[in-house]
């Protein structure tokens, strides 16, 4: 006769420790708030089929006319042909040289996950800006290697700090990663801090690994968006972009990569994520034909939805000035501010009380990083102007009652 063992919980792995996603996380104690009865103004999650950004009929047909012609099964696994197609022919256009492979990912999410699964050893590291956007970290948390983070310089339009980023190389990193245009902080980088970067990526020899979903969402007019890769086409460089922020459909989860630089030096990485992407079958097949409508289509919607972020930023901005515990570097693009907040408590704490005594929901700094002695928050701007002032006087209720 077998003795019964008495039963333990089944244990997470260690590396489960340190995965966290901030933006996620803090939405649980708001579904808490809500169940009481209060209506939450959220202005915490950069989705914008959640606000007023219609989808553009013309890619949603693309969408619906494959599903209706059967493409309903697996497609190929680095994506159909139409779609990789569309997204070379992009890149080319907007200058990108040496392109070695194309691959379409589950949103541009899973593209980036397989890039860095098959770059990092444990122990190993690549740079990351502090702050960033929390995926970054929670797979570096996932696959054991570690973290290496240099500052975004706010004093200078939170442009990367160059010196800094060189000062942390040591001999386990492997890549130098970029988002721009920024998420959480809305800048968009010069070509002068471009150039430095790509040059530091060449002189230590490290891939660059370029975030630039947000790149046709830019509304301020002094500000443009360059790819790094056509800046650099003698660096090894991986640039994420997707149909998710700029064609507005981020629930489909279409996300690609394009891989650029000297064949001898990126191809052979290149085969290892296609190993990655070949053994989980495929993207969506059905939205993959969106693509192609997507880029070559028409694109007059970019118009509307940067004059109406534009409008948003304002708001905030005029809003922030106004406040005096409150000091932003205006966004230029994206739809994100990240205002630095004069409190003697940290950012968590403010986030979560401002939650439950105002309604309001953003997300606090430390969730994506920032040096040590400061207080931000992240405020997704992408609600209707009358929804944003309506959130700011809460926000503003809330720091003079509190700290006052």
């Amino acid at each position: 006769m077998s003795t019964l063992t008495k039963a333990t919980p089944i244990q997470a792995a260690d590396r489960m420790v340190n995965v966290r996603y901030a933006i996620r996380d803090l939405a649980v104690l708001a579904d808490q708030v809500a169940s009481q009865g209060n209506k939450i103004l959220y202005c915490n999650i950069g989705d914008p089929c959640k606000y007023d950004f219609p989808v553009p009929v013309h890619i949603m047909e693309a969408a619906i006319k494959a599903m209706r012609d059967g493409y309903n099964g697996y497609g190929e696994s680095l994506g159909i042909k139409p779609a990789v197609e569309a997204i070379r022919n992009e890149a080319e256009r907007d200058g990108f040289k040496n392109i070695q492979g194309v691959f379409v990912g589950l949103g541009s999410g899973e593209a980036i996950d397989s890039c860095l699964t098959a770059l990092l050893n444990p122990g190993e590291n690549f740079l990351a800006p502090s702050p960033e956007y929390p995926l970054y970290g929670a797979i570096t948390a996932k696959l054991g290697a570690e973290p290496n983070a240099y500052f975004l310089d706010e004093s200078n339009d939170w442009q990367p700090d160059v010196e800094d980023l060189e000062r942390r190389i040591n001999a386990k990193t492997r890549a130098l990663l970029i988002i721009n245009p920024n998420n959480p902080t809305g800048a968009v980088y010069s070509r002068e801090t471009l150039e430095k970067i790509a040059d530091v990526a060449r002189r230590h020899n490290l891939l660059l690994i370029s975030d630039e979903i947000y790149n046709k969402l830019v509304f301020d007019p002094s500000a443009k968006h360059i790819s790094i890769a056509t800046l650099a086409p003698d660096v090894p460089c991986i640039t994420f972009n997707g149909l998710s922020k700029a064609y507005l459909v981020p629930g489909w989860r279409i996300g690609w990569g394009v891989g650029t630089g000297p064949a001898e030096l990126i191809k052979p990485f290149l085969e290892n994520i296609y190993k990655l992407l070949r053994a989980r079958l495929s993207a969506p097949h059905p939205y993959q034909y969106a693509v192609k409508a997507a880029l070559e289509g028409p694109q007059d919607h970019l118009k509307w939805v940067n004059e109406k972020l534009a409008a948003r930023a304002k708001v905030t901005k005029d809003w922030a000035a106004s406040e005096p515990r409150v000091n932003l570097v205006a966004p230029k693009g994206a739809f994100y501010a990240f205002p630095s907040l004069d409190i003697p408590e940290d950012d968590l704490t403010f986030v979560s009380e401002l939650l439950i005594q105002k309604h309001v929901l953003l997300v606090h700094g430390s969730g994506f990083g920032q040096k040590p002695g400061t207080h931000h928050c992240r405020i997704v701007t992408l609600p209707q102007e009358a929804v944003l002032t309506n959130a700011y006087a809460k926000v503003s209720e809330f720091l003079k009652e509190r700290y006052q």
